[in-house]
C-alpha cells in the first residue's frame, strides 16, 4: 500500500529588481527568490483537497511586497521576513525554506550599473519551530594560481595515465554555504549580514592565495579552516570544488618547447573535471548543512 512520505511545496526562480531612488545615487538589488512550504498539507496528495493550500502565486505576490514595503537590506534578513511571515499567516505550514541568489552589479555612475562578472550571492533561512536557521554562501567564485601547487604521490592503477607535477596551475569554481549561530529572531534581525558575507568571502580568497598547495582537497580545507578559525559566528561551511584543469599544450611537433617557465601556454580544459567537496566543523558543531545544489 502506497504511502505519503516528505512533501513540500513552493514557487521557485521569482525574479526581482528593487531599485531605492532616496538619494541621488540609486541602490540596485537583483535577487531570484524560491520558497518552499510543507506541513499539514497531506489532504492536497491524498484527497485533491486544497483548504490548506496557498496558491504559488501568492507566494510569488508576497515576495514583491515585502520587497516594495519592507526593503532588502541582505539576502539573508529578506530570506528571514519571508519564511517568518509563511509560517506565522499560514497555520497548516510549519516549514518554511527560502533561498535567495543575488545578482551582483557594478557601479558606473549614480543610476548607471553594468552587470557584474563576480559571483553570485546566495542565502537559504529555514524557519521552523520558532527558530531559524541561516545559511549565507556564494557560487560561481573563480579562483586561480599560477604557480605554488603540486600533485605528486597519487595512487595509481594500471589506467592511470597523468604525469606527477611539481609545478601546476591550478583553478577551481567556487560554491561555499556556511552556517551561522544566529537563530533566534532577535539575533538574525541585530546581524549585519553584509558585513559577515565579506568577511567570509574575504578569508576564503587569502587562504586560496597564501595556501602552497600539494592537493586542491588542502587547499580546501585550507579555506574551510580559515573561516571557522576566523568567525566564531560560523559553525560549518560546506565547499565544492571543481578542479579547473590547465594542460601544458603539446608544441613539439612544431619545434616548440612549452614548459612551466615564462610564456608557458595551457590548454584550459572545461570538462570532464575532478570535483572535489567536503565540510569543515567547528569542534562540537552538528553537520547540517545539505548537500547537492542550492534550491528548495
Amino acid at each position: 500500500m502506497p504511502v505519503l512520505g516528505q512533501n513540500q511545496y513552493g514557487k521557485a526562480q521569482v525574479r526581482l529588481v528593487r531599485v531605492a531612488r532616496a538619494t541621488r545615487t540609486h541602490r540596485l538589488t537583483d535577487l531570484t527568490v524560491s520558497v518552499a512550504l510543507s506541513g499539514t498539507l497531506d489532504d492536497a496528495h491524498l484527497v485533491g483537497s486544497n483548504a490548506s493550500v496557498l496558491p504559488t502565486d501568492s507566494i510569488k505576490n508576497t515576495v514583491y511586497v515585502l520587497a516594495r514595503e519592507r526593503g532588502v537590506a541582505s539576502p539573508e534578513s529578506f530570506a528571514a521576513e519571508l519564511a517568518t511571515h509563511f509560517v506565522a499567516s499560514q497555520r497548516p505550514v510549519r516549514r518554511a525554506v527560502v533561498d535567495v541568489e543575488e545578482h551582483l552589479w557594478e557601479r558606473l555612475g549614480d543610476h548607471s550599473f553594468a552587470r557584474s562578472g563576480r559571483e553570485t550571492r546566495t542565502a537559504r533561512v529555514c524557519r521552523e519551530g520558532g527558530r531559524s536557521e541561516v545559511l549565507s554562501g556564494l557560487t560561481g567564485l573563480t579562483l586561480l594560481n599560477t604557480t605554488d601547487s603540486e600533485f605528486h604521490g597519487f595512487a595509481t592503477d594500471p589506467y592511470t595515465t597523468l604525469a606527477e607535477t611539481t609545478d601546476r596551475v591550478l583553478a577551481t569554481e567556487v560554491t561555499a554555504r556556511w552556517r551561522h549561530r544566529a537563530e533566534r529572531p532577535e539575533e538574525i534581525a541585530e546581524t549585519d549580514w553584509n558585513a559577515a558575507y565579506a568577511d567570509a568571502r574575504r578569508r576564503l580568497l587569502a587562504a586560496f592565495a597564501g595556501t602552497y598547495s600539494y592537493s586542491l582537497q588542502q587547499t580546501l580545507y585550507a579555506m574551510g579552516s580559515a573561516v571557522i578559525e576566523d568567525l566564531p559566528g560560523v559553525l560549518e561551511i560546506r565547499l565544492s570544488l571543481p578542479n579547473k584543469h590547465h594542460f601544458l599544450v603539446d608544441l613539439s611537433p612544431f619545434g616548440v618547447e612549452n614548459g612551466t617557465g615564462d610564456g608557458a601556454v595551457y590548454l584550459a580544459a572545461d570538462r570532464p573535471f575532478g570535483l572535489i567537496e567536503a565540510t569543515v566543523l567547528r569542534e562540537g558543531a552538528e553537520e547540517r548543512i545539505p548537500t547537492g545544489p542550492a534550491g528548495p
